[in-house]
């Protein structure tokens, strides 16, 4: 499965190095020295990063044959894209790759049927479900512990313990009035909301 890591920004400096936005939890492993990474547009890679470092609190990469601030001005805006193993699993265990969580059926503790996962949106402060419910509108579910409390990869569901008023009716009719157009960013080449982890926080 293809998952975005990175988006490459500016040019750094005049000797072919880039800032990256990362997308990933992992940088150490998906942005190391060596990484041979596929782009979007794919015509621009793949990229094999030769060095990276940290300044000033943002990753500077640089890709071989890339050396001077012409070459790296011109990647600016490529997504940087990794190979990743439909199984595999991020280490900490509060930890999920988005397209793990995609499609998951949504529940209360008693059963009670929510909806299902359709979009997760990455906010600053915490995660949110976006949670299709059967009659096509939607809810926005926060990933926090004291909502969220069991996550079942295996029966492919998520329990929920929500608080009043946060799946009522009122609340669904204002998550599905959502600008459309922001709900379908993202979504050309490859599949960008499985860049990130989506991790449970605290309320």
């Amino acid at each position: 499965m293809q998952l975005v890591v990175a988006r490459i920004g500016r040019a750094h400096g005049i000797k072919g190095e880039v800032t990256v936005e990362v997308r990933t939890d992992e940088p150490e492993l998906r942005l190391g020295p060596g990484a041979v990474l596929a782009t979007e547009p794919a015509h621009a890679g793949p990229l094999t990063i030769e060095t990276g470092r940290v300044h000033s609190g943002r990753l500077l990469l640089r890709f071989e044959g890339v050396r001077d601030r012409t070459a790296a001005e011109a990647l600016r805006n490529i997504l940087l894209i990794a190979e990743v193993d439909p199984a595999e699993l991020p280490d900490d265990p509060e930890e999920f790759y988005d397209h793990q969580l995609m499609d998951l059926d949504v529940v209360l503790a008693d059963g009670t049927e929510i909806g299902r996962i359709t979009e997760i949106s990455h906010l600053p402060s915490q995660d949110l479900f976006i949670v299709e419910r059967p009659d096509g509108s939607e809810v926005m579910i926060p990933f926090v512990e004291e909502i969220v409390t069991e996550i079942d990869l295996e029966e492919q569901r998520v329990v929920i313990t929500p608080p009043p008023g946060l799946i009522d009716e009122s609340e669904a009719e204002v998550a599905s009035a959502r600008d459309a157009d922001g709900a379908d960013e993202g979504a050309d080449g490859a599949d960008e909301d499985a860049a990130d982890h989506a991790k449970k926080g605290d309320a």
